[in-house]
Order: structure tokens, then sequence, then C-alpha cells
């Protein structure tokens, strides 16, 4: 069962799998779906009825049916980043709109803060997506006779708020996303980094609970990309927003998310922490998946470290979350271990300079 985040009594509180999972700790469930299903043809619930709610790949092409989600259950925590990612036509954008029900799912419960969406009313829903979902589209969709004062202020505009105090709020997540003194410009005067942080103050300005991002930067020079992406994790470090974002690109995908969950023909196929998902792939798409990563920008000095056992001279110490990408310099740099710390600053084990190197020079899969 499940702890949701609303306190409401459906259970207990649910954990990660994995050493990282157990390290962070336990946190309440802010979004969930179970059993999602989202066929598109002929009566496709009948369908689905039909073949007891499970039909096979066979069975969806005997019909005519195309299978954009099949069967997911996953579940979000408070504050977490969660990021979904596939190739195209995975189902990862079906699914973030089930979630929100800006697609009706065939089958099957989204669960938001103990309440399950597919039972809410239609006006219910545009309340909670007014008030508590925020939306970034790989399209800014600006408005473009309005000013980024006025594109920001739009959906409290929807919501009724009174001038003053909607352009008091607009002001202030405009300067958060670092576009004060630009409040009087329109879209076609900003540059389309620019123009994307006005789309992520737009959804700001409602206070969001759960905030959507659906590929949010694809469509922007590298450059600006990473830019937008640091820009992201320092908004995320201020508001901590329970947030699921989609990408095709795993690199975006590990400096960005707590947990991943990776989709293939509409199946979600594994969820785990970047290193969870290099170490231990569940399947071998997922190996093939992740084959090509920088084993350094994912695995923690936890994966690689020595467990503490007997006095060990050190030559400094690193927290155990720590990548081997950002300590490899420090490391590298003395022939002593380093003490690998917890989250309580205790040592559990030390860390090697070969042990470094050995992951720096690594081209396979990590065992």
């Amino acid at each position: 069962m499940i702890q949701y985040d609303n306190d409401t009594p459906w259970g207990t509180r649910v954990t990660d799998s994995g050493a990282e999972g157990q390290a962070r700790g336990e946190r309440a469930v802010k979004l969930a779906c179970e059993g999602v299903w989202k066929l598109f043809g002929p009566d496709a619930e009948g369908f689905l009825a039909r073949h007891n709610g499970a039909p096979s790949y066979e069975d969806l092409a005997a019909g005519g049916m195309i299978c954009a989600v099949r069967q997911v259950d996953l579940q979000i925590q408070r504050g977490e980043i969660f990021v979904i990612m596939g190739l195209s036509g995975s189902g990862k954008s079906t699914l973030v709109r089930c979630m929100s029900r800006l697609i009706e799912p065939t089958a099957g419960k989204v669960i938001f803060e103990g309440q399950d969406l597919l039972a809410a009313s239609e006006r219910e829903m545009i309340e909670l997506r007014r008030h508590k979902m925020g939306m970034v589209f790989q399209h800014f969709a600006l408005l473009p006779h309005l000013t980024v004062l006025g594109n920001v202020a739009f959906p409290l505009e929807v919501q009724g708020i009174p001038r003053a105090a909607r352009e008091r709020r607009a002001l202030e997540v405009i300067e958060l996303v670092g576009l004060s003194g630009r409040e009087a410009y329109y879209p076609r005067e900003l540059s389309g980094g620019q123009q994307q942080r006005v789309g992520i103050a737009r959804s700001l300005a409602v206070e969001p609970e759960v905030w959507f991002l659906d590929e949010p930067f694809s469509a922007l020079d590298p450059l600006i990309r990473r830019e937008m992406q640091d820009e992201f994790l320092r908004l995320q470090s201020v508001l901590r927003k329970t947030i699921v974002f989609i990408t095709h690109d795993f690199d975006e995908a590990i400096r960005l998310a707590d947990r991943i969950a990776i989709m293939k023909d509409g199946a979600v196929i594994q969820i785990g922490t970047p290193e969870e998902l290099v170490i231990r792939p569940a399947t071998d798409y997922v190996a093939e998946f992740t084959r090509d990563v920088p084993r350094a920008k994912v695995l923690t000095a936890r994966s690689v470290m020595v467990p503490a056992g007997g006095l060990v001279e050190v030559a400094g110490s690193v927290a155990a979350t720590t990548r081997i990408e950002a300590l490899a310099a420090e490391v590298m740099g003395t022939d002593k271990p380093f003490a690998v710390t917890d989250e309580d600053g205790r040592p559990i084990g030390h860390l090697t300079p070969e042990a470094v190197l050995e992951v720096l020079v690594s081209t396979g899969r990590t065992e």
C-alpha cells in the first residue's frame, strides 16, 4: 500500500528499490499510475474487457488497436524529479497526458494526493489543472500579442485573480527565472532560451504542486539547452516541486533525474536511479539503451568504494552520493584513498585512485 502526499489513510510509506533509494529514505507518493492503458481503436474499453484487461501484442494487432500506453504502474514521490524516457513513439507524451487527463486513459487509475483522477468530473479536472498542475511543452505556445508580463500573468487572469495581485505574482516568477527587465518585451523580441523561460515562468505562476515538462529543451541549441538545464536545477533547489520530465536524451536525464522510467512500446520496462539502470539493467533493451553512457557521469562513490574496515590513512572525504566525474580530479591527485561518508557524515568506506581510474577508462557496462 502507499502513503499519499495528502496524508489520507491509504496505507504505509513507499520505499525506493536499490541501495540508492534506501539511502535517500522514504518519501510520500504524490502521483501514481495503477494499471494504466491507452488504446486507440474501435470500442477500446470493450476490447480490453473481452481480453481480461491483458491483451497480447497479437490480440492488439488482430483487433486493429494502437497501444500507446500498456499497463503502466509507477509511483512518483513528493519533491522528486521523475524522468520518463524512451525512443520516439514509446508512449512518453501520451502517458504524461494521461496523468493530467488531457488524454483519457482507456483503463486503470491515476492517483493524485489519494484521489483517483479518472473519477473526477471535468470541472474538478479543470480546477486541478488551473491550481495544482503546471505544464511546459517543447513548443513554447506563448501568446504573441501579450508581453512577457502578460503571458506569465495569463493563467492567473483565467483564475479570476485581480490584476494587481496577478501582476505582482508574475513579477516574482519573472525574477525567479532571470528575466527581470524584460517584462515589457513581446515573444518575437526574445531568444529561444528566453521564450522558454517565459513558458516556465507562466507554468510556475499558479504555484503548481506537480509540474509536467514534455521535452521542454529539445528545440534549443546545445549551449542554450545546457544553460536551461542549469537553470532548471537551480529552480528545483529553491522550489522542490514534484516534477515529471520527458526526454529522449539520456545525458539530460542523468543530469536532472532522481529516478528514470524507461519506456518501450507503451510499457515501462524499468524504473530506477541513473546508476541503478546502468549497473543493473533489467532487460537487454535497457542495457543497450545505457551502453554508451560514460560511467563516470553516473556511478557514485558509494558504488565503487571499498566498505569500511580497519584503520586507513585517507587524503580527505567525499559524500557517498557524489558522482565519479565530480570527484575524479581530486582523488586522482593523490596516492591515498578518500573516506566515503553517508548523509550524516559517518565514514562507510574508502575510495581509491585505482577504483576511480577503472571507472574513467571503462567502456563496457559496470558489474
